[in-house]
């Protein structure tokens, strides 16, 4: 949801909306620095949490960051922007903060992991306390893009110093765009395995749920409406009615915007509601 008019807003527009959760950013998703907040910018926003009953708060972090870069430089601005972006989550009780691991470049997949890890490890020293959780979404694989394959989040895990302090957020479009189906139960029961044996699934702490405008495998990033893409609904069922993700906040990230008089996000909701059993 939206911050502009101030970070309240982002709980109000949840609300209205009838949502159960909310994803915000904190600023600017295209800039490297973010206005300061003010203490009273925070309280409103945790008052209204605490009044509305939308749980476990999220962020997601600038799009700028490079957790993975080769370039020494934009590595150091990448660790400097995620601190701060963990400072400003954790004045607004923030639950999760999600992240893309970033994309190697020139270098390499396993450089690039080595480079996340070792970018992780360093935000952690310098947020020692913070509770916010850092959540590492599983991407489509455009370009160089590391995440696209569930044993990137593993070896990323299995390399940093202080795993407990991160997750993972798996985003329905992306999962399908990197070539993991869930069409079928059959499906998604195997896509949901190999999910449990690269990386745990007691990590996985929070969905996006988008349908996708490309086609199965094109490691293309292009969200659609829920029902109207390339996914269809059943992917969709079978996550809402695992028993094991009933509490597991989830996030839409469809595309904004009002249909014959009615907010599309009330429309997606609606779409996804009805699929519970």
């Amino acid at each position: 949801m939206s911050i502009a008019g101030g970070y309240l807003n982002a709980v109000l527009a949840a609300q209205a909306a009838g949502c159960d959760t909310v994803q915000l950013f904190t600023k600017n998703n295209n800039q490297w620095l973010g206005k300061p907040m003010t203490s009273e910018d925070a309280r409103l926003f945790r008052d209204a949490i605490r009044n509305s009953g939308i749980r476990l708060p999220t962020a997601h972090n600038c799009y700028l960051i490079n957790l993975a870069s080769p370039d020494d430089a934009m590595w150091k601005r990448s660790i400097d922007a995620m601190v701060d972006e963990v400072h400003r989550s954790e004045l607004l009780g923030l639950s999760y903060l999600v992240t893309h691991p970033g994309s190697h470049l020139e270098s390499s997949v396993e450089a690039g992991l080595s480079r996340v890890a070792n970018a992780l490890d360093e935000i952690h020293r310098q947020t020692l306390g913070a509770t916010v959780q850092i959540l590492l979404e599983i991407t489509a694989g455009q370009g160089t893009n590391l995440g696209h394959r569930f044993e990137h989040i593993g070896a990323i895990l299995n390399q940093v110093r202080d795993p407990d302090r991160l997750g993972v957020c798996l985003d329905t479009c992306h999962a399908f765009a990197a070539g993991y189906a869930m069409e079928t139960s059959a499906d998604y029961r195997a896509t949901m395995r190999e999910f449990d044996r690269a990386i745990g699934v007691k990590l996985l702490k929070a969905f996006h749920l988008n349908d996708s405008k490309r086609e199965f495998g094109s490691r293309v990033d292009r969200h659609e409406h829920i029902g109207r893409g390339h996914l269809g609904l059943a992917p969709f069922r079978h996550i809402l009615n695992d028993a094991r993700f009933r509490r597991t906040p989830m996030v839409l990230e469809t595309p904004k915007g009002v249909e014959k008089g009615k907010d599309l996000d009330v429309i997606n909701l609606r779409r996804l509601r009805r699929l519970v059993l």
